[in-house]
């Protein structure tokens, strides 16, 4: 639905630009404070259970127009989506305790980085109400793919690379160093992260190619 791509990129809109502010306000990326580190978080976790009930109602429409609405069950639901699930419960129930209480007073350099994740979203919203309007042909939708893809890659998955970077610059280390010279939970919560991250860039990419392509793609999408 149209409204729930609109709820999504506002969100995303207030989640990017709070985290460069965030950001910018950390001169020091392991000391540094800013109050919307910890206080956006309240806003975002009714966002995420707002967007799993938007995800059903969608399924749920979707097959109420298809003549399949009584197959449409939770299990089925979770079963299509469990990616996304995954990712909203991962936020929900680990992400939101290490940024609100476990991390202490540190680190909210890089949970204004993570919030800065969400710049692709507006351009995947966009991306998906084009398909729905049957614009999958129009320049718009090529160079909103393209858009896509750039602030995927950037914001995603070199976003990584771009916090390690940030910890060795300040503490006199070189990239390949940083991964040895800090706690070894983190490694493994940055891998858990990025991980989803490289396989929904790679399905980005497989469209891409497509719609470049193939000439019929570019009609049927």
């Amino acid at each position: 639905m149209i409204s729930t791509r609109l709820v999504s990129s506002v969100q995303a809109v207030l989640a990017t630009g709070s985290g460069i502010v965030i950001i910018r306000s950390c001169n020091d990326v392991v000391a540094g404070r800013h109050w919307l580190a910890r206080e956006y978080v309240w806003f975002l976790i009714p966002y995420m259970i707002y967007d799993c009930y938007a995800m059903y109602l969608c399924d749920w429409y979707r097959a109420r127009d298809q003549n399949r609405a009584h197959s449409l069950t939770l299990r089925s639901f979770l079963s299509r989506n469990r990616l996304m699930i995954t990712h909203h419960a991962v936020i929900l129930f680990v992400l939101v305790p290490v940024a609100q209480r476990l991390r202490g007073d540190l680190g909210d350099f890089f949970v204004g980085c993570i919030f800065t994740a969400e710049l692709s979203t507006p351009f995947v919203s966009l991306g998906r109400v084009l398909i729905q309007l049957k614009q999958q042909h129009t320049l718009l939708y090529k160079v909103n793919g393209v858009l896509t893809l750039a602030t995927f890659l950037c914001c995603r998955i070199l976003l990584f690379p771009f916090m390690y970077w940030s910890y060795g610059h300040q503490q006199g280390l070189s990239l390949l160093q940083v991964p040895f010279r800090i706690p070894f939970f983190c490694n493994v919560a940055n891998a858990f992260l990025i991980a989803p991250q490289i396989y929904w860039f790679s399905l980005l990419c497989r469209k891409a190619l497509r719609l470049f392509d193939n000439p019929q793609a570019k009609k049927d999408g």
